[in-house]
C-alpha cells in the first residue's frame, strides 16, 4: 500500500504540473485520475480540486496506515539463567521499548507488544522469570514468596537491563526507553540506574512511595471498588504512614533510585486506584519535578489501577505519542551511553 500511494503522490503531482501548463487541456488531463481512482477503489482518499483562472492544484489526503512489523523470538541470559521473550520491529522504527510486568505470572504482553509496533515502536516484552518459557524461580504471594522484597525487585530489574542490552543490538541507534505496569514502578529506576542504554520511562499506575507503604494503602483499601466514595485522602495517607506492618523486609524507596535519574519519564494515573495512592504519587512527582526531573504525569478521574487495560485508550494513545515526541527530542542530544563508554575508552589508556 505504501509504494502504491509513492507513485500516486508522484503521478498527481506529474499531471498537476500539466495542467498548469496546458489548462486548457485540464479535461482531459483530469479524466485518467479519476479512471485510475474508479479502477482501484481506493479508500480513505479527499481530494480537492481548487480551480483559478490562473492555476490548478489537487490536494490527496490519506489515511494513516499501520506501520507494517516482524516478529522474532529470543533467548538472553540473565543473572545464570534464560528468559525467552519476542522482538516485534517495524520497519524504520523511531523508538524502542522493554515491556516490564508488573505483579503476578506474567507471560511475555504480545497483544501490547503489537500495538505499539502498529504505531512505530520496536518491543521486546518476555516471560517473566519462571513463567512461560523463561527460566528460573517465581517469586509471588501465589507460591508463598514476597515478590517485592529488595532482593526480588533488584534481580528482576536486571532482567530487565539484560533485555535492554539484547534491544539495543538491534536497534542501535534509535531511543531506547521501559514502559512498565504497577509493580514495575519500582524495577524500572532501578533497572534505568543500571543500564545507560535506558534513555526514557512510561509508567502505567506505577508507585513513587515505597513498597511498605503500598502495602499498608492496600491493605486499608482492602479491594474496596467504591473506597474513595466514602473516605478522603488525608484518611488515607494518615493509614499509609501509620499502620503498623504486617510483614517485616527491607523496603524499597524508587525515590532514591529516581532522584539520581535525569531522563524523561510519563506517569499515568487513575484517580480511583486502590493500589497506589495516585494524588500522593503526584506530589511527590512535582516535589522531583522542582528539582529540575524531567518528569511527567496525568492522571484520569475516571480510571482505576488499570491505566493501561481500560476500556478509554486514552492512557494509551497519550503514551505513544509522548514517546515519539521524546524520540525526536532524544534524537538531537549525545548518547549517555556513547558518552561514557567514550571516557571509559579514555581512562583506559
Amino acid at each position: 500500500m505504501g509504494i502504491f500511494v509513492y507513485h500516486l503522490s508522484i503521478l498527481s503531482e506529474w499531471f498537476a504540473i500539466r495542467i498548469r501548463m496546458e489548462y486548457k487541456k485540464q479535461a482531459i488531463l483530469l479524466n485518467p485520475i479519476f479512471t485510475l481512482m474508479k479502477k482501484l477503489k481506493l479508500l480513505h482518499i479527499a481530494i480537492t480540486f481548487l480551480f483559478t483562472f490562473s492555476f490548478t492544484t489537487i490536494t490527496l489526503t490519506l489515511s494513516a496506515q499501520a506501520s507494517e512489523y516482524f516478529e522474532e523470538n529470543v533467548r538472553f541470559k540473565s543473572e545464570g539463567i534464560y528468559l525467552a521473550g519476542t522482538i516485534y520491529k517495524p520497519e524504520n522504527p523511531k523508538a524502542a521499548v522493554v515491556i516490564v510486568h508488573g505483579s503476578d505470572q506474567v507471560p511475555r504482553m504480545t497483544k501490547f507488544a503489537e500495538l505499539l509496533a502498529e504505531h512505530g515502536v520496536s518491543v521486546l516484552t518476555y516471560d517473566k522469570r519462571g513463567v512461560g518459557e523463561s527460566e528460573g524461580i517465581y517469586a509471588g504471594p501465589e507460591v508463598g514468596t514476597n515478590n517485592i522484597d529488595s532482593t526480588n525487585l533488584t534481580l528482576l530489574a536486571r532482567d530487565v537491563s539484560a533485555a535492554v542490552d539484547i534491544l539495543h543490538e538491534l536497534n542501535d541507534g534509535i531511543p531506547i526507553g521501559l514502559l512498565g505496569f504497577s509493580q514495575a514502578g519500582w524495577i524500572m529506576p532501578i533497572a534505568a540506574c543500571k543500564n545507560p542504554f535506558v534513555e526514557f520511562m512510561v509508567l502505567f499506575s506505577c508507585p513513587t512511595i515505597t513498597t511498605l507503604e503500598q502495602l499498608r494503602f492496600q491493605f486499608y483499601t482492602n479491594g474496596n471498588s467504591k473506597f474513595w466514595d466514602s473516605h478522603t485522602e488525608e484518611d488515607a495517607r494518615y493509614h499509609l504512614k501509620n499502620d503498623p506492618d504486617k510483614y517485616q523486609f527491607i523496603t524499597t524507596d524508587p525515590k532514591d533510585y529516581l532522584n539520581d535519574l535525569n531522563i524523561p519519564g510519563l506517569w499515568l494515573f487513575g484517580e480511583k486506584d486502590i493500589q497506589i495512592p495516585a494524588r500522593l504519587c503526584i506530589e511527590q512527582l512535582n516535589t522531583m519535578k522542582v528539582k529540575g526531573k524531567p518528569f511527567e504525569y496525568a492522571l484520569f478521574s475516571n480510571l482505576g489501577h488499570n491505566t493501561a487495560f481500560a476500556i478509554s485508550t486514552e492512557p494509551v494513545d497519550i503514551a505513544i505519542q509522548w514517546i515519539k515526541r521524546e524520540a525526536e527530542i532524544l534524537e538531537t542530544k549525545p548518547k549517555k551511553a556513547s558518552i561514557e563508554a567514550f571516557f571509559g575508552f579514555i581512562f583506559n589508556l
